[in-house]
């Protein structure tokens, strides 16, 4: 007889999806908007080469919306003329969450993006820490199929 995987002390909600990882001195959500954080969260690996993605989760600060929705609109200004950077979606899932997916046709092409202006926009600590409640989640993913060409 083998011993199976012992369950996940992970809560359920937090087991595989995509959205913020709790950080232990994460504040209360009355303290959020009164500390800093680093901008960006960026997880998962590069691995092989070939066709790859972002799925970029991202929580605004309460009031703070509109200012996130202006932020989206100022990447995808920048995407536009990044011939690397193939399906770029903006996405809204509640008041406060948002996300972005895009992708790529390789590591390079990946790298390209994150070098170029929407790549500024996150570096720029200030703006996020002014207008998210936790640092933007960047997951670095592989694109296994896709019915869309992936870049140029």
């Amino acid at each position: 007889m083998t011993k199976g995987t012992p369950p996940s002390t992970r809560p359920e909600n937090l087991a595989t999806g995509p959205g913020p990882i709790p950080e232990p001195e994460r504040p209360s959500p009355e303290r959020h908007s009164d500390v800093a954080h680093r901008g960006v969260l960026v997880t998962g690996e590069n691995g092989e080469d070939g066709p790859k993605a972002f799925y970029i989760h991202i929580e605004a600060r309460p009031g703070k919306e509109a200012e996130v929705e202006r932020m989206l609109r100022d990447i995808y200004g920048c995407v536009l003329d990044e011939p690397a950077t193939g399906p770029w979606f903006g996405v809204r899932y509640s008041a406060t969450t948002f996300g972005i997916f895009e992708a790529f046709p390789n590591i390079a092409g990946r790298d390209a993006h994150v070098a170029g202006g929407g790549g500024d926009i996150f570096r720029d600590k200030d703006r996020m820490n002014a207008i998210l409640a936790y640092p933007a989640h960047v997951y670095r993913l592989d694109v296994l199929l896709n019915k869309m060409t992936a870049g140029k």
